[in-house]
């Protein structure tokens, strides 16, 4: 399966380099994935990201379709995570797969020990450069 493209705001392509220069110890392979697709993804400034693409923050619906599960899950960074309240980090096995992504896309993602997994973006229900142009006015 060939992967999706990726789009990244310059923001969140920094701020995931940087959480990327010091990972936990305890997340190497899905650091060095996440390393792999940020270094693929096509960057834009914030004012020009489509409201469809899953960015930092962004609440989303996402389809595991392997297990045919569907979840609403926010992507945050690793001090905001909270797995009871559907934040999952942008470091972790599902945030990474996530991060970039446009509704309908689907991408296959792997960790460490376990089958390869098959997640597609269903909907956006809060991205926060949307609600941003939103609020300014901007059509």
């Amino acid at each position: 399966m060939k992967p999706p493209e990726i789009v990244l705001t310059h923001e969140d392509f920094r701020a995931i380099c940087t959480l990327l220069a010091d990972p936990p110890i305890s997340i190497p392979r899905t650091a060095e994935r996440l390393d792999e697709e940020i270094a693929r993804a096509r960057l834009v400034p914030s004012s020009a990201v489509g409201s469809d693409v899953v960015t930092m923050n962004t609440r989303v619906i996402v389809e595991e379709l392997t297990s045919n599960v569907r979840r609403i899950v926010t992507v945050v960074y690793p001090d905001e995570a909270d797995r009871e309240e559907g934040r999952v980090s942008v470091l972790s096995p599902l945030g990474s797969a996530l991060i970039g992504l446009r509704v309908g896309q689907t991408i296959e993602w792997s960790t460490a020990g376990r089958a390869p997994s098959r997640y597609r973006v269903g909907a956006i229900l809060y991205q926060p450069e949307a609600a941003e142009t939103r609020a300014a006015g901007i059509p």
